[in-house]
């Protein structure tokens, strides 16, 4: 909804596929990744996928397609999930938030995958729209995000982490959901698309005395792998199950009910092959040859990295990537495809108040 606004302007975009797109940057990326961690940036994240699910049979199809048990998320809850394939394989990671016991939010970053939930939702008594092209998503992220909405007459106060609220920001009707991807303090607004340019400016003018800046996918980006969030054009680029990412702790081991359930169930006591890992990036030879002691295992070729950027708060190149369950641990020298050498690090590389684990 705000595609043609930015190109008036001139912004430059990243097309995520055919008439989808969202900014690359609007200034240096480095600073808008600064005043992301330092105050807020607002986001363009309305190339995500939206679908709504209502109907009798809705809490069944729910706990079929995803790996979590929707029967203990309350209204106003929002969890995060998987969506995973006959083989345990992860296809896409999504939001699932639930309005009320008959009305369901699925939030995906893929467009396409409205396929794949059409095409389970057959089996079942449920009615799915894809609302995306009718939504706007704007993200504002930062430790002032909050004071940012609340120039918009919005009282979020009690609202608590994975939760959301229908709200009015600017006299614009939305649902507000206390999420992000920056590892920041952070909120998301969901709005109807036209009203989509109005409530961007009104934000920008709202929050600049506060320190918001307009931001893009670049810092997003770089924000992101600080924080050891995946993104489904990278790191699940290729078939990996949710104990290879890390993330066991969405799935629900005491139902066999869901797609990939049972594959699932065969997997949990094996030792994956691979595990996704921070790394920490450099030329090739960054490390050298008298670094590599017989007690540090460097492999061949063991390592793939899935995503990397220039990180503005460690002032190195960092990266996400898999590697050997073997060599999975922090300190461990690896060899990637390009023949250089990281060093494997420990997710998240950034993780302020959250004390490590995810919730």
């Amino acid at each position: 909804p705000l595609g043609n606004y930015f190109a008036k302007r001139g912004i430059a975009l990243k097309d995520f596929c055919a008439g989808v797109t969202t900014p690359m940057h609007f200034g240096a990326p480095r600073e808008e990744h600064w005043a992301t961690r330092r105050a807020a940036g607002l986001f363009d994240f309305s190339f995500m996928a939206c679908f709504e699910l209502t109907g009798r049979g809705v809490l069944d199809y729910l706990n079929a397609v995803q790996t979590r048990d929707a029967r203990f998320l309350s209204s106003g809850g929002i969890a995060y999930t998987l969506l995973c394939r006959d083989d345990g394989s992860v296809f896409n990671d999504a939001t699932l938030w639930c309005h009320e016991p008959g009305k369901w939010w699925l939030f995906t970053g893929r467009r396409a995958d409205r396929d794949h939930l059409e095409d389970f939702a057959s089996r079942f008594d449920v009615s799915l729209v894809d609302r995306s092209v009718r939504s706007a998503v704007l993200a504002v992220q930062g430790s002032r995000s909050l004071e940012v909405l609340k120039t918009g007459a919005l009282d979020l106060g009690a609202l608590r982490y994975f939760q959301f609220m229908p709200a009015t920001l600017f006299g614009c009707a939305c649902h507000v959901a206390r999420i992000g991807y920056s590892g920041e303090t952070g909120y998301e607004v969901v709005a109807q698309a036209g009203e989509a340019t109005t409530l961007w400016e009104s934000l920008v003018i709202a929050g600049r005395p506060l320190g918001l800046r307009e931001c893009g996918f670049e810092a997003m980006n770089s924000l992101r792998i600080e924080a050891g969030h995946i993104l489904f054009t990278h790191e699940l680029s290729f078939r990996v199950t949710p104990y290879e990412l890390g993330l066991s702790r969405l799935v629900s081991q005491h139902r066999k009910d869901y797609r990939g359930a049972a594959a699932l169930k065969r997997l949990r006591w094996q030792t994956p092959p691979r595990k996704l890992v921070g790394l920490l990036l450099g030329p090739k030879r960054s490390f050298p040859a008298s670094s590599v002691r017989a007690d540090l295992p460097l492999a061949a070729a063991t390592a793939v990295a899935t995503s990397a950027c220039y990180s503005p708060l460690f002032e190195r190149d960092l990266g996400l990537g898999y590697v050997a369950w073997s060599e999975g641990y922090p300190g461990a020298l690896v060899r990637l495809e390009d023949s250089s050498i990281a060093r494997v690090a420990r997710l998240p590389f950034y993780d302020p108040p959250k004390v490590l684990p995810r919730g």
